[in-house]
């Protein structure tokens, strides 16, 4: 298990990417757009919602795309993915996604959705520029949805799932968090992506609930996640897309989709972490960045945007931030802490 490490102070290199002083660099860029959410997942929210943020305090449209054009131009991020809460909750989310388009015409823009109404905008977004979507669905039986999100939405989110699809996005994936009371269907949710053609990640449960009610004891590990889906599916290890991809990919033997192996992937970032490749980069709605989801570090540059910066200062606070960041999350171990916010107030 990876556990945090004492970093020697020392010069950072010239150079304008977003490395650290474990030799990482920052490429991915995950943005929370809000810390709103049209449903209450029990590993993620609290009942009631999370603490509104004041609208003065959240980045508006101008400041999301002017902070992710400098993070293109000028520090190296090769992809975007819009979070939230959830993404949907902004209206001008279209906006933001084709000004972000216009601004960087060859940066790849992604989406993380609950996939809630998202049959009604899907068609707008993808013409606005969306490239790619994540869609959060732990369970196809419509009780244990309610009971795991306290939203009883399963049928719009199946349709947001489909209209997807039908909108050309290229690929579809589907994430999927294992709870002990869901894990008997966890096949099921599997036959269920491959008859709908979209490719189905299951992720661990992380220590990022609002409740804090995670326990280690209690989380559904990837090795038993793989006895289940073995039980129904033949499964042959086919490796990672690429050596910073989260997910380990098994081929599902005997499906496949358009003319390729089916694959599903498990990501187990707390029983076999990737920190050591991790080369993502985040900002909060709030617009500090976030180095490392288990850290509370958080650096504003959107204060520094606010107070009149030019985007070269901007740029080298967050590389200053991204220098410091920590080795890994080293979940189980003694010196583990964990962070103050919620993955609902960070942004996955």
């Amino acid at each position: 298990m990876t556990t945090p490490e004492i970093r020697t102070p020392r010069p950072r290199p010239d150079t304008p990417l977003l490395v650290d002083t474990f030799g990482r660099t920052g490429r991915d860029l995950r943005v929370s757009l809000t810390e709103k959410c049209s449903l209450r997942c029990t590993y993620c929210m609290p009942e009631e919602g999370l603490t509104p943020i004041p609208d003065a305090a959240r980045m508006t449209t101008d400041e999301v795309v002017r902070l992710v054009t400098l993070a293109h131009r000028e520090l190296g991020v090769r992809e975007v993915r819009f979070t939230g809460g959830e993404p949907l909750m902004r209206q001008d989310l279209e906006r933001i996604v084709a000004r972000t388009r216009a601004a960087c015409p060859d940066l790849p823009i992604a989406l993380t959705s609950n996939g809630v109404g998202l049959e009604h905008r899907v068609g707008a977004l993808v013409e606005a520029g969306l490239d790619r979507i994540n869609i959060s669905l732990d369970t196809v039986n419509r009780l244990e949805f309610a009971e795991l999100t306290r939203r009883d939405r399963l049928p719009s989110v199946l349709r947001g799932v489909r209209a997807a699809v039908e909108a050309g996005l290229d690929p579809v994936k589907v994430n999927a968090v294992p709870m002990r009371a869901t894990l008997p269907g966890a096949p099921d949710l599997l036959e269920w992506a491959l008859a709908e053609g979209v490719q189905l990640r299951f992720i661990e449960e992380m220590p990022l609930d609002a409740d804090n009610t995670w326990s280690r004891v209690e989380m559904v590990t990837a090795q038993e996640l793989l006895d289940v889906l073995t039980s129904r599916f033949a499964l042959v290890p086919a490796g990672r897309e690429d050596p910073s991809a989260p997910a380990e990919l098994w081929e599902v033997v005997g499906h496949s989709a358009a003319g390729a192996p089916a694959h599903v992937g498990v990501i187990a970032t707390v029983t076999r972490n990737f920190c050591a490749a991790c080369d993502r980069t985040r900002l909060t709605a709030e617009g500090t960045v976030r180095s490392c989801l288990f850290s509370d570090d958080e650096t504003d540059v959107l204060g520094v945007l606010r107070a009149g910066a030019e985007d070269a200062e901007v740029a080298e606070v967050w590389r200053g931030a991204m220098w410091g960041k920590q080795a890994g999350h080293g979940i189980g171990g003694t010196a583990f802490h964990r962070p103050r916010r919620s993955m609902g107030a960070i942004g996955g």
